[in-house]
């Protein structure tokens, strides 16, 4: 990754959708050539283009972090409740937790019965701690593009 690859990051999280006409100035090529220095970034996997939503703003949503410790393999759990829609996210950690997942239900019920029927029962789960989200204060996807 490059000056100009890092430069195309930048703008991308500014704004997501800037047009290549726009893009292209901005970070010194000509719009044809910003599309394919994106193209090939998107190709390799290094950046994903997406729509991020706020799961609390879309109303009715019951989210959680969930602190897993785990005996044995933690990554077996995570691809394991990786399968399962109502997963954001799983961090693979040390410390207190060997496993971060975030997870998003429609109602604080469904989020009990997602913990106690789906997640306790995983092969591996020796304890489940939950930290409910009463709100989203900070919700961001900008890093420095180094």
């Amino acid at each position: 990754m490059d000056d100009i690859d890092r430069a195309i990051l930048r703008e991308l999280q500014t704004d997501g959708r800037i047009p290549y006409a726009e893009l292209g100035p901005k970070v010194g090529l000509s719009p044809s050539a910003a599309r394919q220095r994106l193209q090939r970034l998107i190709d390799t996997k290094a950046v994903q283009v997406i729509g991020v939503t706020d799961p609390m703003a879309m109303g009715g949503q019951s989210m959680a972090l969930l602190g897993l410790r785990v005996d044995g393999d933690p990554r077996a759990v995570a691809d394991e409740l990786a399968r399962h829609r109502e997963v954001v996210y799983s961090v693979l950690t040390a410390g207190s937790f060997d496993l971060f997942t975030e997870v998003v239900c429609a109602r604080p019920q469904e989020l009990l019965a997602f913990i106690n029927d789906v997640v306790r029962p995983v092969e591996g789960v020796t304890a489940v701690e939950s930290f409910p989200y009463f709100g989203i204060h900070t919700h961001r996807f900008l890093w420095e593009v180094n």
